[in-house]
């Protein structure tokens, strides 16, 4: 007989595919790229406008900017500056500002005008000088990490544009600050100016700004005043090396978007594929649905005869004949094994379900007592096992657990750990000590206990108020025991003789107290005797340190922290044995959480007032540094809105309310009003895109606002405008 050619179904489509891929590729390839660079380079130019615009706006909000530009100019030399400004008590920056408020006590610094500060002493107006650079250099440092901006700066120069004396530079966190390029130039530092840099000048004094090339970096300037006929200059610089790698994104994903050009082939090919591979498909899966309802195989053998393509689907169309008239031959067998397997299978599910059922498994188990949290978990190595754990509330006050491992497994160990179970909570129930409770059930269970089966326990009850925790063992493992602050260990407790042993055995009650913060572990021995493929064990050192690599996390968290650690050890080998486990966290009686509260007239005179009260709360609390001045910026942006806004044109009363949460530790700060419905947080988001022209005024206080704080919130309730925002410290 001839052999019948096959061509590969998989290598038909694949070809026609491969040439669409291919062909689009290339051309969209080409053009998007072009196009990407473009853009970028529009967008970065209109993201430099805005920045610039935001930087220019920080200074100029200041009324005494002209001076004190100037100032900064002529006295360069002469001021003891800290660039990266501390105002909290003892600091150099809070030392000038104590004794500037000394001597001029009425000064309100930041809105003081330029006479104002011209008829201060030379002292003062150095102090003042001083204070609002710093003031200022922190402004410039967030916009330039909020938009990340490589260089940030603000120069003045002169014509031929070929020096410029820094007055101030934006920087990171803890950057080096000197008179290198790597570093972030100093006042009064004069460098020279490249090519590109000039004509970057002369453009923005031009008031026609534009990107300029320099090598691996772009430049940006915007005019902002002249002093002393110099033009000072808001500058900035962008690494081109990044908006190389935006160029490159932009155009593959551009390529991407083109490849959907190929629909024309793709639908051609689908046609080819459809005549040669979908239409025979179909006729053999309507042939193998037909059997699997009629469970008959003639008519099926009968209708496929009929496909011969010279592929895959013809070799397809043949085993499936094949495997029709070797089902029907092995139907009745598997039909009589599948009867007695269900049998068994349906037996054994009802027994897990009822042994299930035993066991607590609400979690949370009692939502009403926040003075205890418990978790536990069982995992049969069979079907059923024979570990169990129990937890249940003897009084208001007495809580008692239970873990215990019976002898043996499967279904003979599930009864007997049922009937343990009863008998415990029983004599539990009855107010006993554990160990009384130990010693009359091994009586109940010695009294008739022919399979001579035993069950190792440990049994302790808890008083919920004071955490003191009466516990005995019998035969049970070590439990572990972590105190506030600590780690977990195990707790050697004496152990006493396993429960359905010996008749007449007497057990030992223990005392452990337990503090806010403690936590109970407790398991049986398939934790610690998890094996693995080269008969290793898990061992009580692996058990502890995954315990303790989740000591601070909640009692659900920390035994999903040890069945992982257990499974990533065992691998793919066979568990062994019952995993049973059981987490108490001690909460104790929680406190309440302290509340500080300010009232005062809104106005913008009071702003400092609330940014003391505010920094008070936060120096208790050895509040870092960052998160205060975040803190103070945001007050100073809110409460300026209420003192502006809320009771236009007249005034009105105000609340700012400070209140502590501990875990994690946070402090709220809440602004109350009653002036006019309001929420700041409805406002839509400045675009950041948008140039500084085309974006509409305002919104860029409460996006900072929400920007550095970790959660901001707004309610109107019973004529009160109320908002919050939270910082974790």
């Amino acid at each position: 007989m001839k052999k019948k050619k096959r061509y590969s179904l998989l290598l038909q489509v694949a070809a026609f595919f491969l040439i669409g891929v291919i062909t689009t590729g290339i051309m969209s390839y080409v053009s998007e790229q072009k196009l990407s660079e473009d853009s970028v380079k529009q967008q970065t130019e209109i993201l430099a406008s805005q920045i610039a615009g935001e930087a220019c706006r920080a200074v100029t909000e200041l009324p005494s900017y002209p001076w004190l530009l100037q100032y900064w100019y002529d006295h360069a030399g002469e001021l003891d500056l800290e660039y990266d400004a501390d105002f909290s008590a003892g600091t150099k920056t809070e030392e000038k500002c104590r004794l500037l408020s000394a001597h001029v006590p009425d000064l309100q610094l930041r809105y003081a005008s330029v006479q104002t500060l011209e008829s201060l002493s030379e002292e003062d107006q150095k102090l003042s000088a001083e204070i609002l650079y710093s003031w200022l250099i922190t402004r410039i440092d967030e916009i330039k990490q909020t938009y990340h901006v490589d260089y940030l700066f603000c120069v003045a120069t002169e014509p031929p544009y070929t020096r410029q004396v820094f007055l101030f530079s934006g920087a990171e966190p803890n950057s080096v600050r000197g008179t290198n390029y790597e570093e972030v130039y100093t006042l009064g530092v004069t460098v020279d100016v490249a090519e590109s840099q000039q004509t970057a000048m002369e453009h923005a004094i031009r008031n026609d700004n534009s990107l300029a090339n320099a090598g691996n970096y772009m430049d940006y300037y915007v005019y902002l005043t002249d002093i002393d006929d110099h033009a000072v200059l808001i500058g900035m610089t962008y690494n081109l090396t990044d908006l190389r790698a935006l160029v490159r994104t932009r155009t593959l994903k551009g390529s991407t978007y083109a490849v959907l050009n190929q629909l024309s082939l793709s639908l051609l090919c689908l046609a080819l594929i459809f005549l040669f591979v979908i239409r025979p498909l179909k006729k053999v899966q309507s042939n193998i649905r037909l059997y699997r309802q009629n469970k008959d195989s003639a008519p099926v053998i009968q209708n496929l005869s009929g496909v011969h393509p010279n592929n895959e689907i013809g070799e397809l169309s043949e085993d499936v004949r094949d495997l029709a008239r070797e089902i029907d031959t092995y139907t009745r067998q598997i039909e009589t094994v599948t009867s007695e397997k269900q049998r068994v299978t349906t037996e054994l599910t009802m027994a897990t379900q009822i042994q299930e059922g035993m066991l607590p498994s609400i979690f949370p188990p009692f939502p009403g007592r926040t003075e205890f949290d418990v978790f536990a978990s069982m995992d049969p190595a069979r079907e059923v096992g024979g570990d169990f754990y129990d937890f249940f509330l003897v009084d208001d006050d007495h809580l008692c657990l239970v873990m215990a491992d019976v002898s043996g497994k499967g279904v003979p160990a599930a009864l007997f750990m049922m009937a343990s179970k009863i008998i415990l909570s029983n004599n539990a129930m009855m107010g006993k000590s554990p160990a009384q409770i130990l010693a009359d059930t091994n009586a109940a269970i010695c009294s008739n206990n022919r399979m001579e089966m035993f069950v190792t326990v440990w049994l302790g009850i808890l008083e919920i108020s004071t955490g003191k925790l009466i516990a005995a063992n019998a035969g049970h493992e070590y439990p572990a025991l972590m105190q506030p602050g600590g780690s977990f260990a195990l707790y050697r407790d004496k152990h006493g003789f396993v429960i359905g042993g010996m008749e007449g055995m007497r057990y030992r009650d223990y005392e452990v107290q337990l503090k806010p913060g403690s936590k109970l572990f407790l398991y049986t021995d398939g934790v610690p005797e998890a094996t693995n493929a080269e008969a290793a064990l898990f061992g009580p050192d692996r058990m502890l340190a995954a315990l303790n690599s989740a000591r601070k996390e909640a009692p659900a968290q920390i035994l999903s922290a040890v069945r992982t650690s257990v499974d990533a050890f065992v691998g793919t080998a066979e568990q062994f044995d019952d995993l049973t486990m059981l987490c108490l966290e001690y909460n104790g009686r929680k406190e309440e959480t302290p509340v500080r509260e300010l009232n005062l007239e809104a106005t913008l005179e009071n702003i400092p007032r609330v940014t003391a009260f505010v920094d008070e709360q936060l120096e208790a609390l050895d509040c870092p540094m960052k998160a205060q001045m975040q803190i103070d910026i945001a007050i100073d942006e809110l409460f300026g809105n209420i003192s502006r806004y809320a009771y236009d044109p007249l005034t009105g009363p105000a609340t700012v309310r400070v209140e502590v949460e501990q875990e994690p530790l946070s402090v709220i700060v809440t602004f109350i009003d009653h002036g006019k419905p309001y929420d700041p947080l409805s406002t839509r988001e400045p675009d950041l895109t948008a140039s500084a022209e085309d974006r509409p005024i305002g919104g860029l206080g409460v996006f900072l606002v929400k920007k550095t704080m970790d959660d901001v919130s707004y309610e109107y309730k019973e004529g009160k405008n109320i908002l919050r925002i939270k910082k974790q410290l």
